[in-house]
């Protein structure tokens, strides 16, 4: 079975940094583009952050451009997203995809949640004030 599984969220003070981790098991994501989504309580869910299949190109949302910063690492079938400088806002489930990029570019592929195949269960990142 193939699965994704967030965990690292938790309860963090305003100014404050988490590390998200997204474990994928029953098939290797080596060649699939990976990101991060996430949704806030009566809000859609939006894009966050997406990385490559080989790592090479990174992107993210306005809202956290300089502020998160995703990474991976195929030998252990991971994905993380280190957060800082959290703010209330920042408040929400966040989810780990991952789908296939083929030709699209990255910025286009991204912000489509129907482009990712595989999604995990989530984890919530609550930020107080």
């Amino acid at each position: 079975q193939v699965q994704l599984v967030e965990s690292g969220g938790g309860l963090v003070q305003v100014g404050g940094s988490l590390r998200l981790s997204c474990a994928g098991s029953g098939r290797s994501f080596v060649t699939y583009a990976m990101a991060w989504f996430r949704q806030a309580p009566g809000k859609e869910r939006e894009f966050v952050s997406v990385i490559t299949w080989n790592g090479d190109s990174t992107h993210y949302a306005d809202s956290v451009k300089g502020r998160f910063t995703i990474s991976r690492d195929d030998a252990k079938n991971t994905m993380y997203l280190q957060l800082s400088s959290l703010k209330p806002e920042d408040t929400a489930i966040y989810y780990c995809a991952a789908g296939r990029r083929g030709n699209k570019p990255l910025r286009i592929f991204a912000p489509r949640k129907d482009n990712y195949d595989y999604w995990g269960p989530g984890t919530q990142v609550t930020v107080s004030s």
